[in-house]
């Protein structure tokens, strides 16, 4: 899964569309807005000076001019505008209107027009040194530092004793980090007038640029010891305590700051910031607000207000003010980027995508529009382009986590975990308290099985993060598949207390609470999940419990098969992702025709060649293929793990290949290089399986077998082999598949070849090895705990009481469940020592020891496959219910192979317990049915693995024919005969 992957469904705690990837661009304009003290030039440094008064016949130009004064000290600048102007047009020769006229055009943000008034007052009085002030505010404003700090100079040069001039100059040359020649001006202005309270104001804004904070905190105090009433100078403290982290202080200082001076556009700005950062996102927007009326082509403002309204999800706006703040600035890189985030979120993707290249185009290699792009083409599945975005970014910057994170996706979704795991250590180096990154580091090594691993990164995100429900969840299944269950159901109902709607965690705990047969609630708990899953499936959305869980719940087989396409379609999806053209397929010519094969190539897919149930039952059949007919490719996707399991497939199959370490489109291609014709998935949903690699369709015919008990539900995956008993085809609508009937029954064993032993009288083992009583009938179950389920409980222990002197011997498989199982027995009136309880032991002992057994008794819910076999092969008969879906009619296929099945299988649960009582109680009957099971073994169809891979080939033969006639896939029955082999005659 995206955003993340997904151990058991859990992985959305990365987000990629969790995605899923947390925007590093968002934070851009906040920090271009957190300006969190700006100087702002007063009015006395502005070299306003009054006039000096005119003739009488000008009483109206200098009432005008009085007007304009009085606007523009209470803020009124437009209405002082129109007052001066009504001056200049009178008269254009007054120097102090002029020069006034260029300081409302200042405070308008008009510099232009700041600096033509002032130059045209120096037309009329060359040696006008305000003037030249002025001019150099407004070059400072436009960003030309160095012509602002000349005029500064010309007009400290006419007037020496210009402190406003000295203190200006100071600030000039702050801006230039001339740090030196600053102090000595701000100096210099307070040596000519101490109670210049803009020299105190600067010089602390040049201790604080210093780091000198306790300095820059006694300048601020001193100006405002002169002047109380200086709001630059509260707004200036309060940036002192907001970069301290003491946020309610900084908030009551910028209050004071624009009571004192309500048209002061950068202290609401950062007083919006205070709020914002106090999490008080109205009151935020309310400042920015203030702060766009009193400055209206704010950028910041407009930028800030707008990156509010997208966090509270109000895109609309958000978009209108995005493009207000690039109108004021064309240049505004992070408004151009959130823009592109906020169109993308309403679905206007094209129109993201230019914000983004625009940014790109003012600044080509701008990390954030770089990930966000990726993005998108992530989001549309061309991995490839994201990748090279992502890398584009890592190019430019290794200070995003966003990027890496992202990468380590698309590696884990094409299987390479290492680098994936390479991206998330670069993750957590940017930020080691990234509580996602680390839980995606521990699924990731979770899904390579190195548990051990996953489990500290998952307790380090909740010790960061203790209120993060995906932590929790992922950490219990962690637990579980380490064999701490109830580690792993604490976990489990801790995600669930911190996040009561969470599909995944309520899913997974309904799956350990069966793995220990904790039944309270039961059935509503299935009534909840099934509730869930039906949701999930009509919404698209992946469902939380996983097709290999849906076989052995009580659930509609409709459904099931649901999820099963559900994850199909998700494989696809990924397979999707490695962009990769139609695989061109072998010719569909009939084997040992002009022009086609002389053997039909068949090809293995597995992660299970090794110490594996899998292994244990398939081991010959690689070998045993008829070379003269067929050719056999192994494509192992595990590592070697040692054991003479892997180590006999891999000498024994004529083509063994070990594609562990490569990705899964380059598995693909090799498959489709070796030209295979039939594709055998023997994992199906089961771990370790890579179902996209049959998603990428790199051979003609593709086929389910043996792994995965159900549908598969994929397009892709042409035909199931099964059996007649177990597949019926009045069943046939539960199923995606084209049924291949195999005579007898379809699971395949290798018994014969590796336990033979098991059949020699003087090799056996006494109870007594595995204190087990002597004098007991002892009724046997060696499944998984979580096949079981009350309604068979129950049975159970009605029979164990019906059946005088009687016992039930169980596996710890889990062993967390045996207190439970103990304790339900004995509430349904079973005597405790009734229940035995042995370990799980290895495959060869295990298959002896089911013999000392008298009677197996079979999970209906989902039947004893490997187990099944296990104990026939020991000459230990049981009794089956066989139901509708795949896995709950295994066994009872297993039965009626050794031709003994009309003994074994029942029909109905009451008929269960009446068989295995009748079968205990009257123990010739019993002893007859196990003499004849034993003499069976060598003969009947079941353990005959020869004969059923010449079966098998008969059939593999059958779909490459009706491959090459042009027909569609179809069911058929497979005849042991040779009308389809090795061609069509």
């Amino acid at each position: 899964m995206l955003s993340l992957q997904n151990g058991v469904g859990i992985s959305r705690a990365a987000p990629y569309g969790s995605g899923v990837v947390d925007r590093a661009a968002d934070a851009a304009d906040a920090g271009k807005a957190a300006v969190y003290v700006v100087k702002q030039e007063p009015a006395s440094s502005l070299g306003i000076v009054p006039h000096k008064g005119h003739d009488s016949h000008e009483v109206d130009e200098d009432m005008h001019l009085s007007l304009a004064h009085q606007m523009y000290k209470s803020g009124n600048y437009k209405q002082a505008l129109d007052h001066s102007n009504a001056v200049y047009n009178q008269n254009r020769l007054r120097t102090d209107n002029l020069l006034l006229l260029g300081a409302i055009y200042y405070q308008l943000h008009d510099y232009d027009m700041c600096i033509n008034k002032n130059e045209e007052a120096l037309r009329i009085e060359p040696r006008f040194a305000e003037c030249y002030g002025n001019m150099a505010n407004a070059w400072k404003e436009k960003g030309d530092i160095d012509v602002a700090i000349r005029y500064h100079m010309i007009a400290i040069e006419l007037r020496p004793n210009f402190a406003d001039a000295w203190s200006n100059l100071a600030s000039a040359y702050m801006r230039k980090g001339r740090f030196n020649e600053a102090a000595q001006c701000c100096r210099q202005a307070l040596q000519l007038n101490p109670l210049l309270v803009d020299a105190h104001s600067n010089l602390g804004n040049l201790m604080k640029a210093q780091g000198l904070v306790q300095e820059a905190y006694s300048c601020y105090l001193e100006a405002l010891r002169i002047q109380p009433t200086f709001s630059i100078a509260w707004s200036s403290l309060a940036g002192l305590f907001m970069d301290s982290g003491d946020l309610n202080r900084a908030l009551q200082y910028y209050k004071e700051a624009v009571k004192l001076k309500p048209i002061f556009p950068d202290a609401y700005l950062n007083l919006g910031n205070i709020y914002k950062a106090l999490g008080m996102p109205q009151e935020a927007i309310v400042c920015y607000q203030r702060a766009v009326q009193t400055r209206p082509n704010n950028p910041i403002a407009l930028g800030n207000l707008a990156r509010t309204y997208y966090e509270r999800g109000q895109l609309d706006m958000a978009i209108l003010h995005y493009k207000q703040a690039i109108a004021c600035d064309q240049r505004f890189l992070e408004a151009h980027n959130n823009l592109g985030n906020a169109l993308k979120d309403v679905g206007r993707v094209d129109e993201a995508i230019q914000c983004y290249n625009q940014c790109l185009t003012l600044q080509p290699n701008h990390p954030q529009a770089l990930t966000n792009l990726g993005n998108i083409y992530m989001e549309w599945n061309m991995v490839a382009a994201a990748a090279s975005y992502y890398k584009a970014t890592l190019a430019v910057t290794t200070g995003l986590s966003a990027p890496f994170n992202n990468l380590a996706v698309i590696y884990k979704q094409q299987g390479n975990y290492i680098e994936a795991i390479s991206c998330y250590n670069e993750v957590l180096r940017i930020d080691p308290l990234a509580a996602d990154g680390l839980v995606n580091r521990g699924n990731t090594y979770k899904e390579i099985g190195r548990v051990s691993e996953a489990i500290p990164d998952y307790i380090c995100a909740i010790n960061i993060r203790p209120n993060m429900a995906e932590a929790h969840a992922n950490l219990a299944s962690a637990y579980k598949d380490s064999g701490h269950v109830e580690a792993a159901i604490k976990s489990y109902k801790q995600a669930l207390l911190l996040r009561a709607d969470f599909p995944e965690a309520t899913c997974n705990l309904l799956h350990t609470l069966q793995c220990v047969c904790s039944w309270e609630d039961r059935d509503k708990m299935f009534t909840e999940v099934e509730g869930i899953i039906r949701r999930q499936i009509n919404m698209s959305v992946l469902p939380s419990v996983q097709p290999f869980h849906a076989i052995a719940y009580p659930i509609d087989p409709m459904l099931a098969l649901d999820i099963s396409r559900k994850y199909a379609a998700h494989c696809s999806l990924i397979a999707s992702r490695f962009a990769l053209p139609p695989f061109n397929h072998p010719a569909p010519i009939p084997i040992k025709h002009n022009g086609g094969n002389e053997r039909l190539k068949v090809g293995y897919v597995s992660s299970d060649f090794g110490n594996h149930p899998l292994s244990h039952l398939m081991g010959s059949v690689f070998g045993m293929h008829n070379r003269e007919n067929v050719e056999v490719f192994c494509y192992a996707l595990s590592q070697n793990d040692g054991t003479e399991w892997r180590q006999r497939i891999q000498f024994e199959a004529e083509r063994f290949i070990d594609v562990s370490t490569m990705s899964s489109d380059v598995i693909a291609k090799k498959i489709n290089e070796d030209g295979i014709q039939i594709l055998i998935n023997l994992n199906g949903y089961t771990k370790g399986a890579r179902n996209e690699i049959f998603a990428m369709q790199p051979a003609p015919i593709q086929v389910s077998y043996m792994g995965f008990p159900g549908t598969t539900g994929a397009n892709y995956i042409d035909y199931l082999v099964t059996d007649e008993f177990v597949s019926p085809l009045c069943y046939s609508h539960i199923y995606s598949e084209k049924l291949v009937h195999l005579p007898h029954c379809y699971f395949v064993n290798d018994y014969k070849q590796k336990n033979r032993d098991v059949l020699d009288p003087t090799c056996q083992h006494k109870r007594s090895d595995y204190g087990l009583p002597e004098d007991k009938f002892i009724f046997a179950c060696f499944n998984q705990l979580y096949k079981m389920d009350p309604e068979i409980f129950n049975t159970w222990c009605n029979i164990l009481k019906r059946v005088p002197n009687s016992a039930l011997w169980l596996l710890r498989f889990p062993a967390a469940g045996e207190m439970r199982l103990r304790a339900y027995a004995v509430a349904q009136g079973v005597q405790p020592e009734q229940i035995i309880f042995t370990d799980v032991a290895m495959k060869h002992e295990h298959i002896k020891r089911s013999a000392l057994a008298d009677l197996c008794l079979d999970t209906p819910l989902c039947n004893a496959h490997t187990t099944g076999t296990d104990v026939l092969w020991a000459g230990l008969p049981m009794v089956t219910l066989p139901l509708e879906k795949m896995a709950t009619r295994v066994a009872g296929s297993l039965c009626l192979a050794t031709g003994l099945g009309e003994e074994m299988i029942v029909n109905s649960m009451k008929e269960y317990e009446e068989k295995a009582v009748s079968l205990a109680v009257n123990r010739p009957k019993l002893q007859a049915l196990t003499n004849k099971l034993k003499k069976a073994r060598l003969t009947c169809p079941l353990f005959d693995t020869a004969r059923w891979v010449r079966n098998l080939e008969r059939s593999y033969f059958k779909m490459w024919n009706l491959y090459c006639s042009g027909q569609q896939p179809q069911h058929f029955k497979v005849a042991e005969n040779d009308f389809d082999f090795p061609y069509d005659r």
